[in-house]
């Protein structure tokens, strides 16, 4: 039977049909108004490449950008807030931190609920659980009277503590299961059990917003796949890595916002264990955003916060905290529909704006006027405008020219392709950055590592990145194009559960905590079991941990033994271990403590089968030659054009060159040369005395 991968993105819904060991693929414009219509296109498309009929489908992984469009674009449920009396305004107070303090005008983002759609309710829980005053139900009846007259279709309950206890929320929840049983609920005690009310808040308020909108497509999504022949089980990639069942989607949908690019760092981990890397910089650049990843250990790097929707570029507190186990990425407003202008100081500025599949950059034809990093890369020579997306979405050069210069060469002096040239090293700078910053902040050197590069425009880029970043390895994968969609299908079903139970090393108690993880492990493992009821589960424990008065923690992961039979000092010797290796050496005299508990479970995937090596074959001769820009020259080259299926193992074609497939196209510059390997990926490296 067929598994089905859909990636649904700001510009082009990807979908990849795997049957056996044969893969068809097709990219699709997104259609914002009923996402579904695209899916279904796409999905007729690829079954028909591979000779089946959709009812040989037998699983649909999905992930989506529609959680995060409806946070960043506020276009979500009319939702409410019940919260503890006295902390009714802690989403807007924030952390009282100012993420640029020598900006006088700075600006905070707007709390996603106003004021007057935040009610109190008279209890207090104290931070280990115990009642300090009571919660009375009355008072919850009349509100609640309120709420419904008001006419919410969801609501956020987020209580003081109640990560600690959560009695006061169930309460509050069976009232409005009584009273509002058409409203939809969301508690912070089970979308985001751990402390700190500003985040939990913000994402239980996160996870009510966005619910019925999710609840709804989700349902005729199903119901359409069933429709059209796919009747089969539809599983969500969600942010941390895995899938999950529909059904926790839909009662969960604050835990799908990073579900697209999450498939994407699962797809690079796959193949940085297939070619044997401990250390890559996973590069996804698509229609809309592109994405960085760093994966050590053939494992992307995961967080508890993320942020979305950033009002400041780069600047950690500038955007909406998000409570939940995320693959940690930086993510720019810098895709190939990203539209570029200059500002008052007659600089070039590209992004976060986007032409999207509707009307799309300028050079799709469809009305767009406005220039966009698509626009650049067809007036720089790096796409056949005959041949884009499989000759499916002819472009026009032309309008690409004339959008350019009206937006950028005429205000700066410039013909089409100065202007061209200069907005697309503003992206690629852009991007580098990211990337530096995001190694700097992890301690990372990028010299050593090696690229992987996917999405439609990011082997565009990638090599110039990598001349950037001073990286002289950079690997296209087969399928490159549809990247987060194949990662999908690569994922396991998982789900990580997480408590805030307060835990000083002075106080550790062995029993407790065995008992706390085994509540944790059955709750993980009935979420993955929803998924596959017969499959092996993996369990992965860690503790977050951090020295008394300090006010951020670390993840500690700790070993089977150690779990099985607890020892503070065991777990002391850990924390000091990993704070040395983050920070070159531990604090005396501190004592440390633990704020997070986390308990993975995932389903077990069978180890990739390494790539072997390939000894170096003939050049290919090519099929033509194109004029490219070389950046790095500032000028005009000739370029191999080679078509990637004429690519063998081990053979090799150097720079200038532009490898071409049907969902993207590989630059190889001048200084570097491209070399098929045994798995059908593309390696570029640079060649011998250059940089």
């Amino acid at each position: 039977m067929a598994r089905l991968g859909v990636d649904i993105g700001g510009t082009f819904t990807d979908v990849v049909l795997e049957n056996g060991a044969e893969r068809a693929s097709a990219k699709v414009l997104t259609t914002h108004a009923a996402p579904e219509d695209a899916i279904v296109v796409g999905m007729h498309r690829v079954c028909r490449q591979a000779g089946i009929g959709a009812d040989r489908i037998s699983q649909v992984i999905h992930g989506t950008t529609l959680a995060t469009n409806a946070l960043i674009e506020r276009s979500g449920a009319k939702t409410a807030l019940i919260t503890t009396q006295g902390f009714r305004d802690v989403i807007e107070m924030r952390t009282e931190s100012r993420f640029d303090q020598y900006d006088l005008n700075l600006v905070l983002p707007e709390p996603l609920l106003p004021r007057n759609r935040r009610y109190v309710v008279t209890e207090r829980v104290d931070a280990r659980g115990a009642v300090l005053v009571p919660l009375d139900r009355a008072e919850v009846e009349g509100l609640v009277d309120e709420l419904a007259a008001a006419g919410y279709d969801s609501v956020a309950v987020g209580l003081l503590h109640a990560y600690a206890n959560d009695a006061h929320e169930r309460l509050v929840a069976e009232v409005l299961a009584e009273r509002m049983p058409g409203a939809m609920v969301s508690l912070s005690s089970q979308v985001s059990p751990q402390m700190r009310e500003y985040e939990r808040f913000n994402t239980t308020i996160a996870n009510a917003y966005i619910k019925p909108l999710m609840a709804s497509y989700l349902g005729r999504l199903k119901d359409r796949l069933s429709a059209e022949g796919a009747d089969c089980p539809v599983y969500l990639m969600h942010s941390g890595g895995g899938i999950m069942a529909l059904e926790a989607a839909a009662e969960f949908p604050v835990r799908l916002v990073e579900s697209g690019p999450a498939g994407g760092a699962i797809f690079a981990a796959d193949l940085a264990a297939r070619h044997g890397l401990d250390r890559v910089l996973s590069f996804d650049m698509g229609g809309t955003t592109a994405k960085i990843c760093l994966i050590r250990g053939q494992a992307p790097k995961t967080a508890r916060v993320f942020e979305v929707a950033r009002s400041y570029r780069f600047k950690k507190g500038s955007g909406m905290p998000i409570s939940i186990p995320v693959i940690d990425m930086v993510e720019i407003g810098a895709g190939g529909g990203s539209l570029a202008s200059v500002d008052a100081m007659n600089r070039i500025r590209v992004g976060p704006d986007s032409a999207g599949s509707d009307p799309g950059p300028a050079c799709y034809g469809r009305g767009g006027d406005r220039p966009a990093v698509t626009d650049a890369d067809l007036v720089l020579g790096k796409l056949d405008p005959e041949d884009f997306a499989g000759g499916a979405i002819p472009l026009c050069p032309d309008k690409a020219r004339t959008a350019l210069g009206a937006a950028i060469g005429n205000v700066l002096d410039m013909d089409a392709q100065e202007a061209a040239f200069g907005l697309s090293e503003v992206v690629d700078e852009t991007m580098a950055n990211a990337a530096r910053v995001h190694a700097v902040e992890n301690g990372e050197d990028l010299s050593d590592y090696t690229m992987i590069a996917f999405g439609g425009a990011a082997p565009l880029h990638a090599a110039r990145l990598c001349q950037k970043l001073g990286v002289d390895r950079c690997l296209v994968p087969q399928g490159a194009g549809v990247g987060s969609a194949i990662g999908f299908l690569r994922a396991p079903a998982s789900f990580e559960a997480t408590r805030s139970v307060f835990t000083a090393m002075d106080d550790f108690d062995p029993a407790a905590v065995r008992a706390l993880f085994s509540e944790m492990e059955q709750e993980a493992t009935g979420f993955v079991r929803a998924c596959d009821a017969s499959a092996e589960i993996v369990t992965e424990h860690k503790v977050y941990m951090r020295y008394a008065g300090q006010g951020w923690d670390i993840p500690v992961a700790l070993t089977p033994a150690l779990v099985a039979a607890p020892e503070s000092d065991a777990v002391q010797a850990r924390f000091a271990a990993e704070y040395e290796k983050l920070f070159g050496r531990t604090v005396a005299g501190l004592r440390a403590e633990i704020t997070v508990w986390s308990v993975r479970a995932a389903t077990r995937v069978a180890a990739p089968a390494p790539v072997a090596p390939v000894p170096d074959g003939p050049e290919p001769t090519g099929a033509g030659r194109r004029d490219l820009f070389d950046p790095a020259r500032a000028a005009t080259v000739s370029a191999v054009v080679q078509p990637r299926t004429g690519l063998a193992p081990g053979g090799a074609v150097p720079g200038p060159a532009l490898i071409t497939e049907d969902e993207t196209t590989i630059v190889v510059p001048a200084g570097r040369r491209a070399r098929g390997l045994g798995d059908g990926t593309v390696e570029v490296v640079a060649s011998e005395g250059t940089a």
